[in-house]
């Protein structure tokens, strides 16, 4: 299975070899890698080598390792957590700005309401408008329930996109919405005018995911994200010039 690793690059190539081997199938789930010594002859690569090959397929979310007698290195699933998990760094990291979500969320919401729209099943659409339900009670209690508002529009948006049945987008698009709440409680956005406008776009796009308007539901998300991004950084552009001038005033 595994060849001789090219000496100019021996601990990179372990890796690749190990990791091709699994992506491909030739290690499926629950199999035990050879053990270290006969790795170690495979490869023609030191012990300190392999080891920290092997840590890092582990740490990429290939691999775990066994202790014990019988232990060893065993083949995990290979799940979208891994594409969340390094996107939730870079978010919590804030190597991520606002404006990069919000340019993502305009492309990706579109699509996934485009989708689910083609794939809705009457259940699904009577989950959707259970939502709708929940929001508008929010929304007739006013700016002091924007928080339980905003929940309900998360959810109904991660609901179009397991509607959508891409398993891709579900999954960064979870990682997302559980990481972008961090900029809308620091910068709280309140208004009934707001939240009204809000709603009546999730209600129309899940009336065009009931009916299959596939075209008519991508063009709703996309602009229905792409104002409220537009809010939101008026609002954090706001706050952060009143910010400013309270500590330039602070310093005079």
């Amino acid at each position: 299975m595994f060849r001789k690793a090219k000496q100019s690059r021996i601990f990179q190539d372990v890796i690749d070899q190990i990791q091709d081997a699994i992506l491909q199938g030739k290690l499926q789930v629950g199999d035990k890698l050879p053990s270290e010594r006969e790795l170690r002859e495979m490869f023609e690569a030191s012990r300190g080598t392999l080891r920290e090959a092997l840590r890092v397929l582990e740490q990429k979310g290939l691999i775990y390792i066994k202790r014990g007698v019988k232990g060893g290195a065993v083949v995990k699933e290979v799940t979208t957590q891994q594409i969340s998990e390094n996107l939730d760094m870079l978010l919590q990291y804030e190597k991520v700005s606002l404006k990069h979500l919000s340019e993502f969320r305009e492309g990706a919401e579109g699509i996934v309401a485009g989708l689910a729209a083609k794939k809705a099943r009457k259940k699904d659409v009577q989950y959707l408008k259970s939502l709708l339900t929940e929001a508008e009670a929010h929304l007739k209690e006013g700016p002091s329930h924007w928080g339980e508002f905003l929940h309900v529009d998360s959810m109904l948006h991660m609901s179009l996109a397991h509607i959508a049945g891409n398993p891709i987008y579900e999954s960064v698009l979870k990682t997302v919405h559980d990481n972008i709440h961090r900029y809308y409680t620091r910068f709280p956005l309140k208004g009934r005018n707001f939240m009204r406008e809000n709603y009546g776009d999730l209600y129309s796009i899940v009336k065009a995911v009931e009916y299959g308007q596939t075209n008519k539901a991508r063009l709703l998300a996309h602009n229905h994200v792409k104002r409220f991004n537009r809010f939101v950084e008026e609002t954090v552009g706001s706050s952060t010039k009143s910010i400013s001038g309270e500590r330039n005033r602070s310093d005079l």
